[in-house]
């Protein structure tokens, strides 16, 4: 099955009708592989992680009909065989509205069940109260910050060579960017994120960084796929011994992912960034 005929299947880009009464069946899956492929990762992934998705717009009913509300975290492992296309997750998360469920145990675990399906992985869901909603407090991304560095651009497709290292010198240092800058792979409706880079390795040149970053300004390309690129590419071009890509992109209709991959370490926290 080819990348378009299997894109070409979803719902994304596509006029749709809503519908309120809960539909498991509106999940989409997008095989990992697909993008996998073109990095040659298909077999043996050279990281591990996942994706954080966090939704501000559910609400169903309780065994009442009284409407409640939660702030919902997923987690999506970077092993599972597909991801969970976005748009038909809103979908999804639109059909919980007039549904009534017992209580918010059996909401989270009804979609933990679903996602875990669709993604053909164990999706661990939290679900938050009002009570809860201080804690997500806005935070930063620890590092340098490497946007203020005066660079010409004039490359917006993804180019590896734009990398460079100094392999006589070894680092350990964390770089952030707010400029990076992506398109969904259908609709090319632009993707927003902050990113940090955690490596120990030969020293990367963070001018080099920035224009390779700003260089996804035009691409399409999924936000996971974006993330497994950038870690892939400076993995090839650098050779760091540790390296962490932790991407954090702004929200749309209600949902933000927030893709995390590392060779050494666990996943950070999940940061809520000012921008989302």
């Amino acid at each position: 099955m080819t990348q378009d005929y299997f894109l070409d299947q979803l719902t994304l880009g596509k006029s749709v009708s809503y519908t309120d009464q809960y539909a498991p069946q509106l999940l989409q899956p997008v095989p990992r592989s697909l993008n996998r492929q073109e990095l040659n990762i298909v077999e043996s992934q050279p990281f591990h992680g996942e994706d954080i998705w966090n939704g501000y717009e559910l609400s169903w009913l309780n065994a009442k009909g009284k409407p409640c509300v939660a702030i919902m975290q997923v987690n999506v492992p970077f092993d599972s065989t597909h991801l969970i296309e976005s748009k038909s997750f809103k979908l999804y998360l639109n059909s919980f509205n007039q549904s009534r469920f017992n209580s918010i145990e059996h909401v989270r675990q009804t979609l933990s069940n679903d996602l875990s399906q669709c993604a053909d992985g164990q999706v661990d869901v939290f679900l938050y109260t009002p009570a809860q909603f201080n804690a997500f407090q806005v935070a930063a991304l620890p590092g340098l910050c490497i946007d203020d560095i005066d660079i010409d651009v004039n490359q917006y497709q993804p180019d590896g060579n734009l990398l460079l290292c100094d392999r006589n010198s070894v680092q350990s240092e964390t770089l952030v960017s707010h400029l990076l800058k992506s398109n969904c792979l259908i609709t090319h409706q632009p993707d927003w994120a902050s990113i940090a880079i955690r490596y120990h390795g030969p020293a990367i040149d963070h001018a080099a960084l920035l224009r390779y970053l700003i260089s996804f300004r035009q691409h399409n390309e999924f936000h996971e796929q974006c993330v497994e690129r950038i870690f892939c590419e400076i993995q090839q071009r650098c050779q760091p011994d540790k390296l962490s890509v932790y991407a954090r992109y702004t929200r749309r209709g209600g949902l933000d992912i927030n893709p995390f991959r590392s060779n050494f370490e666990t996943c950070w926290p999940n940061y809520r960034l000012a921008r989302q």
